[in-house]
């Protein structure tokens, strides 16, 4: 997204994307075109309405009106956290608490340091600037936000070689708000300007059902609790596959069904999608199958398990493996990838004798690849 055409309630820029399928999975947390219209219209307008992540907004809430008290901008802002959990919004939330105009950009737009200066030269006294995937910035880009975070101010550099001339540029108070999904890829020096770091945990089914009603509302679709709540139970732990879902089981009710979300027509219509009880979808489920059907449970390399269910590499490693391992169905291991116990109950399979028996794989003396 272009830096210079977003203001404040534009879409957010889109996640890293682990695979070029991501976006084609209902159950996957990154947002396509679609997503993002939906979303802007669902999104909360300000604190209050936004659902989930309690501390997160009570300390958040602390910031804000601690800053709006001293009439100065908000300290700078990093959000960490896996995609679909509510970045984007908190950071148009900020922006409207503080009565603010935001810009929004990402960090893989910002190739040079010169990218950066010009967005940073345009910003107005207060505003909110947004840079999703962070992480993702240049080295020398990342090195001139130092200086423009913690003194408001960038040198731009003019000429090359010895006659380069670097000429001071003042920058109007502003407040950056950082996402990244990957905090580690953060070095210290920049990580340590924000004034308040907050990581946003995946969401509890309870928390998602309050998601899905508030978005049926919205939506002005009828639904009933066991209804949202059997949805709920199959988004992941995430309000943006939550929503998802509610779309296409929306349209499965009105094409199949009297128009209103029972339990029975959720099920039936996350049946259809190929998503299961525990959120798994195709994709994870061939893995699982791939894993435990071909190789017994495992240990088995990344590299042939990936040509076993005929994906790249990165797309089982990125895609997948992170749900079913934090699922509890599959275990990653210096000899390779190992099923649990839970993946052969999840499945409806007998272990062999020497499955199952431990992130050590004790028993299984086999390894397929690396």
């Amino acid at each position: 997204m272009n830096w210079d055409d977003t203001t404040r309630g534009a879409p957010s820029a889109p996640g890293t994307p682990a695979a070029s399928d991501t976006e084609d999975r209902l159950v996957g947390s990154l947002a396509d075109g679609e997503d993002q219209a939906v979303e802007a219209a669902l999104r909360p307008k300000d604190l209050d309405e936004f659902i989930g992540q309690e501390k997160v907004r009570e300390q958040l809430d602390l910031v804000l009106r601690a800053a709006r008290a001293r009439g100065a901008t908000a300290d700078h802002v990093l959000l960490s956290g896996a995609p679909g959990l509510g970045k984007t919004t908190l950071s148009m939330i900020i922006a409207a608490e503080m009565a603010a105009p935001i810009r929004i950009t990402s960090g893989p737009a910002i190739q040079h340091a010169g990218d950066l200066a010009a967005i940073l030269s345009s910003l107005q006294e207060g505003e909110v600037l947004f840079l999703d995937e962070i992480h993702r910035m240049s080295r020398p880009a990342e090195e001139m936000l130092y200086m423009a975070m913690e003194d408001f101010r960038v040198d731009v550099i003019v000429g090359k070689g010895p006659g380069a001339t670097a000429i001071p540029l003042d920058l109007p108070p502003f407040t950056l708000v950082g996402a990244t999904t990957r905090a580690g890829l953060l070095p210290p020096p920049l990580r340590d300007r924000f004034g308040f770091t907050a990581h946003m945990e995946f969401y509890e089914p309870t928390e998602l059902e309050r998601v899905i009603r508030r978005s049926a509302h919205l939506l002005d679709v009828h639904i009933e609790a066991e209804g949202a709540a059997e949805i709920a139970g199959r988004s992941r732990g995430t309000p943006r596959i939550a929503n998802r879902l509610l779309r296409r089981v929306r349209d499965y009710a009105q094409v199949k069904a009297d128009g209103v979300i029972t339990r029975e027509v959720a099920a039936a219509a996350l049946g259809v999608y190929e998503v299961d009880t525990r959120g798994l979808d195709r994709l994870d489920r061939a893995v699982l199958e791939a894993l435990l059907k071909l190789f017994g449970g495992g240990p088995v390399g990344l590299s042939t398990l990936s040509v076993a269910v005929g994906e790249e590499r990165e797309t089982v490693e990125e895609v997948a493996e992170p749900f079913l391992v934090r699922e509890g169905l599959l275990a990653r291991t210096p000899r390779g990838r190992i099923a649990t116990p839970a993946a052969w109950a999840h499945l409806g399979l007998t272990p062999p004798p020497a499955a199952g028996a431990g992130p050590g794989g004790s028993g299984q003396q086999h390894l397929f690849g690396t």
